[in-house]
């Protein structure tokens, strides 16, 4: 006995330390972590391009080339046209604008020479580039190369310019520096070259990194640059972090209240899972961005799910008359298939959305993936230690846990035409509204700035004011004007010059918004530019992010089939999925709710929380199909979701509580982030209980009939 009270406090006391040294870190890094543009500025460049007329073709693969270059200082970078031949990149968390001018500022131009300089091919025809090592030529052990594969344009030019070449130097030109320049043997026709001369691996890798991205369409030159502010302003930081603080408090206080010494427990995993996470951001330099903060919501969301689950097992399990440590042990061996297939399903999507997407869908995978292996660790781990240390204590009465007796199964399946006709009307309504919205506006849904762009307005005010002064002052009087709601503002540092981004102008409205500034603030006229912009989110970001979610849906598709052996689980979570995703977008096209950069993530955090919910249903459909006995599908089904009914509604409570929290104590930016998730989350609690489950059933239905009917006709076929 001594030595299993023993045994449980030195486990307390390992977790209690563990918290407060992640605690403590966790606290110290807050300032190391990379905050993006919205939370904390960065530096904005403007390039213009030599020609003066450049095509719309080509600013289009320029800015996207460049946004795959400025990815390598943060995955929030954004990069967006202005004017008609003029190119802003607004990088967050840097301040030196020279450093990253005389890296960007290159033409990026690769060219294939002959020795007397003349271009011969140039890079567009370069397929890929990788870094790789070859056996020296017996000066040094190994020698760095870039690796080139060309398209089959360039290999067939390739091989033409290497048989007029041979014995001559062919020089391979980056950016103005001869990077190779070997004397050609024989015709290059396999589509294959090498560059030669590289020092490191590491040089070899970020050339080839340079040369993937490619050369740029048009040469740009620097117009201007500056260090500007955030977007939202500190207020939104310290109102955000208040009530991320308040929302984990309500969240602890309900699940001591709930779940008694599980939800003590719990509540240490969590307070030690933020620590932890804070700590990770920091380590890993992931730039946070309010789209990043959906990220880890998400994954604080899938903690307390995790932990919901065990500690509704463990009450039914002294429900059936177990002892607190038998229940423990089996509560959590129970609830592992639900928590590890919940979890490695979104961290499939997170992944594949960090590897396909581009801005801010890789800032919110970055995020969403470290949370959800965290969350699995404290859920599985760190609870588990703290309640069999309690238990080792002599806490081992069941009124420390809670018991829960088996009810009644509610007669769901019974309802399900009734929830299907209600789901079917709201998504159909949403069309309907997208209808009527693009007849009104041209537009299905009210895009913002970030999608369709705008005016960006350059004002220099008299005097400096904050970005808050400039949120209660300036916007209302902008917004007077525009009759929009979408205002963007920013700062330039060390300036009283602020930059206004809104829809797009016409004259009439342009003047009319000058007119304003200077009559209630008594601006120099003269001060005043207006130049248009193009759209934050480009097409083909846009197209990232359509590719990225259609792969990482087949992904969890095929984990699902993979792990409940059956397509029809999986056919069924992915229809949720999607009917989550339309209800929201009904609610998007009805409230018309402005789309920005936020409503990627916010629809990407909707897609992780309804394949998780759908998941734990599925689960316990699976574990009582098995212990089914006689029990006909119907009743396996209802009990299933009768069973899992107080975990559904409870995490779906919790992670609410957090954002409604944010909702109410937020600015305006951050409530306009939060409405959309918290109609993400009602929606995704009604279609777990009310359609996946009933879905499942009818497929599964259909599916035994026409194996029947089969059956029957194979028998009359042989009599």
């Amino acid at each position: 006995m001594k030595s299993n009270k023993g045994k449980g406090l030195l486990g307390l006391i390992v977790v209690i330390a563990a918290l407060v040294v992640f605690g403590w870190f966790g606290y110290s890094s807050m300032d190391d972590i990379k905050l993006g543009l919205d939370l904390a500025g960065g530096v904005s460049i403007t390039y213009q391009t030599v020609v003066p007329d450049p095509t719309a073709e080509q600013m289009s693969d320029t800015i996207y080339k460049l946004q795959q270059r400025v990815q390598n200082y943060s995955t929030e970078a954004e990069v967006y046209q202005e004017g008609v031949n003029r190119i802003n990149i607004d990088i967050p968390g840097v301040s030196d604008a020279n450093t990253i001018l005389a890296e960007l500022g290159k033409p990026g131009s690769l060219l294939f020479t002959d020795e007397s300089f003349n271009v011969l091919m140039t890079g567009d025809m370069v397929a890929s580039a990788k870094a790789g090592m070859r056996e020296g030529n017996g000066i040094q052990a190994q020698e760095y190369v870039v690796q080139l594969t060309l398209t089959d344009e360039g290999a067939k030019t390739f091989g033409e310019i290497t048989q007029a070449n041979i014995g001559k130097r062919i020089a391979i030109i980056y950016d103005d520096d001869v990077k190779s320049a070997p004397v050609v043997q024989t015709a290059i026709t396999g589509g294959q070259c090498e560059i030669t001369g590289m020092s490191s691996f590491e040089e070899a890798e970020d050339l080839a990194s340079t040369i993937r991205i490619g050369s740029l369409s048009l040469e740009l030159e620097e117009l201007r640059s500056n260090v500007v502010g955030a977007k939202l302003g500190q207020e939104a930081i310290s109102t955000s972090l208040k009530a991320g603080a308040v929302g984990f408090g309500l969240v602890v206080v309900f699940m001591i209240a709930v779940y008694l010494l599980p939800g003590f427990a719990a509540s240490i995993a969590l307070a030690l899972y933020v620590g932890s996470e804070l700590v990770l951001l920091s380590a890993f330099e992931v730039t946070l961005t309010l789209p990043g903060v959906a990220g880890i919501i998400l994954s604080i969301g899938m903690a307390v799910d995790a932990n919901v689950i065990i500690s509704t097992r463990i009450k039914e399990e002294l429900g059936l008359g177990k002892t607190a440590r038998s229940a423990i042990k089996s509560g959590y061996s129970k609830a592992l298939s639900a928590i590890i297939d919940g979890n490695v399903t979104t961290l499939i999507a997170a992944v594949v959305l960090y590897l396909r997407g581009s801005g801010t869908v890789k800032g919110f995978a970055a995020t969403l993936a470290i949370g959800i292996i965290l969350s699995m660790f404290t859920a599985l781990v760190v609870t588990r230690v703290v309640l069999s240390a309690f238990c080792a204590l002599g806490f081992e009465d069941p009124k420390f846990y809670g018991v829960r007796k088996d009810k009644p199964a509610i007669d769901f399946l019974g309802k399900r035409k009734l929830c299907f006709a209600l789901s079917a009307v709201m998504v159909l309504a949403g069309f309907v509204f997208m209808g009527v919205n693009r007849s009104a506006t041209g537009a299905v849904l009210n895009y913002g700035l970030d999608f369709k762009g705008g005016t960006s307005t350059n004002v220099t005010f008299n005097e400096d004011m904050t970005l808050e002064e400039i949120s209660s002052q300036v916007v209302p009087v902008v917004e007077t004007v525009t009759k929009d709601a979408g205002t963007q503002t920013q700062k330039v540092a060390g300036t009283n010059e602020v930059i206004i981004k809104t829809r797009s102008l016409t004259v009439e409205e342009r003047q009319a918004l000058n007119k304003a500034l200077v009559d209630n603030f008594g601006v120099d006229e003269g001060t005043i530019t207006a130049e248009s912009i193009s759209a934050a989110v480009s097409s083909e970001m846009k197209k990232d992010a359509v590719v990225a979610v259609i792969i990482s849906t087949i992904c969890m598709l095929i984990y699902i089939w993979f792990r409940f052996s059956n397509v029809r689980f999986a056919a069924s979570a992915v229809v949720a999925l999607l009917h989550d995703v339309l209800v929201v977008l009904t609610f998007y096209a009805v409230f018309k709710w402005s789309v920005g950069s936020t409503f990627i993530a916010c629809m990407l955090t909707i897609v992780g929380y309804s394949i998780n919910a759908t998941i734990v249903i599925f689960d316990r459909i699976r574990e009582n199909r098995k212990e089914g006995g006689r029990q006909d599908l119907a009743q396996i089904v209802n009990a299933s979701i009768t069973q899992t009914l107080t975990r559904s509604i409870n995490t779906s409570l919790t992670t609410f509580i957090m954002i409604f929290v944010l909702f109410i104590m937020g600015v305006s930016s951050i409530r306009e982030f939060a409405m959309p998730l918290m109609v993400g989350i009602v929606c995704g609690t009604y279609s777990s209980i009310c359609v996946t489950g009933a879905l499942w059933y009818v497929l599964t239905l259909s599916r035994q009939k026409k194996a029947a009917e089969e059956k029957a006709a194979a028998k009359k076929a042989k009599n």
